[in-house]
């Protein structure tokens, strides 16, 4: 009996019917009680009349307790005061999901109490994405077999297409319930085209608040807009391909201000400051139109605030008493990054761009450019820069790249550098950098070895590549833009 009929407005009801029935049900026993014992006591075949109806009684019994178990009408226990188990309430919400039969639930639901049982309290964070009809209780089916499985949600996004919506989850789940397991009951709900990967706990802050934070980060910093645009979007692949000169033709030219998704959703394109086209792969994925509208937004907010870096500058004290200031570099700074080059000899150019050094002019454009990475300068106390490090963002990996003067070579310049621009892929995010030079360069060698990070050596035809991997490397130092601390000695 459900709680509606036994209860109403917190008060036990009482039917004057039912009270009525079993008043005559009693007062026909008693009168059928008295009639046999009259019979048995006045009749010869009382004994066996007495077995007979005993065995009736027994049929009678066992005839209404497998219908009442078939038909689910059993009386409520004598203990039931109106308080319903937990797993009653399950039971009967899964009743009256008339609409679906019992069998894939029911498994999911088992396959959560077992996984729930055996971690023992572990959790497991997913994040999900899948598309379901636009329709009234498309998400509360969905919602229900997550319920199913122990699965907890923690956060959700509804991404409004133009047929359907895809609803993003932040799921906990115990820890021993598989991912394939969770596809299947969503899948199961209505749920299509489910996509489910590991979480982690910075997926944890809510979707406002992140957007807000990245916004903060292009606004002190033109160089952050690849790197806000990789956390915005996820595992993705980000190229910025510089402006067209006036006469070329291409697809580039053609570029629709407002961008596009291409790819069966799969690529993105955006118009980015000074005419460059920034590029957006996510191939596991198609991104929608709200995350296309959150992109554009961003990069016209980096549009409006135009070119810009952080200005403050560090001065640092070498050991044998010069002083030198390193500050971040942009394309303002070409000129002076030119005749650094003049200064350099045949075999440092060579050393660094591993190519013709009369090209060397030619890549300080794109090198000192904000939207590729960031550039720290260092520069003497005249004004004159003597040294210049590079962080790359090249698609999904990171390059470094140092240049250092030959006068102020062997005075720690090149360790300095190299270890601001590996705490500054650490605060980006990146898990390894990389450095390309030539065996024979041991400065860079010593100085990518003094990191105290786990390396992986590639040589071939005489170029040595040098990874770092960054995963587990503390970030001590400051935020390049925190105005604090601006002076320390080296």
């Amino acid at each position: 009996m459900s709680d509606v009929n036994r209860t109403k407005h917190g008060r036990p009801v009482h039917h004057w019917r039912r009270d009525l029935v079993e008043l005559a049900a009693l007062f026909t026993a008693v009168a059928v009680a008295d009639a046999v014992a009259n019979m048995i006591g006045h009749g010869p075949d009382g004994p066996a009349l007495l077995v007979i109806s005993a065995v009736a009684l027994l049929a009678t019994v066992g005839f209404h307790t497998w219908w009442a178990r078939r038909h689910n009408h059993a009386p409520p226990a004598t203990d039931d005061t109106g308080a319903r188990p937990h797993t009653a309430g399950r039971q009967d919400h899964r009743d009256h999901l008339d609409q679906q039969p019992a069998g894939p639930v029911t498994a999911m639901e088992q396959a959560g109490a077992a996984a729930a049982e055996s971690s023992a309290g572990a959790t497991t964070l997913w994040r999900m994405r899948t598309t379901v009809r636009d329709e009234p209780g498309s998400l509360a089916a969905l919602c229900t077999a997550l319920a199913h499985g122990r699965v907890d949600i923690l956060s959700l996004q509804a991404h409004p297409l133009a047929e359907g919506t895809v609803d993003e989850f932040l799921l906990r789940a115990p820890a021993d319930l598989p991912a394939a397991e969770i596809t299947r009951g969503v899948s199961y709900a209505g749920g299509s085209g489910t996509w489910i990967e590991r979480a982690d706990a910075h997926d944890l802050v809510d979707a406002p608040t992140r957007i807000l934070g990245l916004a903060t980060r292009t606004a002190l910093d033109a160089a952050e807009l690849p790197l806000a645009l990789r956390q915005l979007l996820g595992r993705c692949t980000i190229r910025s391909l510089p402006a067209k000169t006036q006469g070329s033709s291409g697809p580039q030219a053609e570029q629709p201000v407002e961008g596009a998704l291409e790819g069966e959703g799969t690529v993105l394109r955006l118009q980015a400051p000074e005419g460059e086209v920034i590029t957006v792969e996510r191939p596991y994925l198609p991104f929608t139109p709200t995350e296309f509208a959150r992109a554009r937004a961003l990069v016209e907010l980096d549009t409006r605030l135009g070119p810009r870096i952080p200005h403050n500058q560090d001065v640092l004290t070498l050991a044998e008493g010069s002083a030198i200031t390193v500050r971040r570099a942009d394309t303002a700074d070409v000129e002076a990054a030119k005749a650094m080059h003049e200064r350099c000899s045949q075999r440092t150019l060579s050393m660094r761009y591993h190519g013709p050094v009369r090209d060397a002019d030619r890549y300080l454009n794109h090198l000192l450019s904000p939207r590729f990475g960031r550039t720290l300068a260092v520069q003497t106390a005249s004004g004159r820069i003597v040294g210049l490090g590079h962080l790359l963002w090249d698609g999904d990996e990171t390059e470094i790249a140092l240049l250092v003067e030959d006068d102020w070579q062997r005075r720690g310049i090149g360790s300095e550098l190299l270890g601001r621009l590996v705490t500054m892929a650490v605060e980006a995010g990146c898990e390894s950098a990389y450095a390309v030079t030539q065996a024979s360069n041991t400065g860079m060698v010593a100085a990518m070895r003094g990191l105290g990070l786990p390396l992986d050596y590639q040589i071939e035809e005489g170029t040595l590549v040098i990874t770092a991997r960054l995963e587990a490397t503390p970030v001590s130092s400051r935020l390049p833009y925190d105005p604090s601390q601006q002076e320390r000695t080296h």
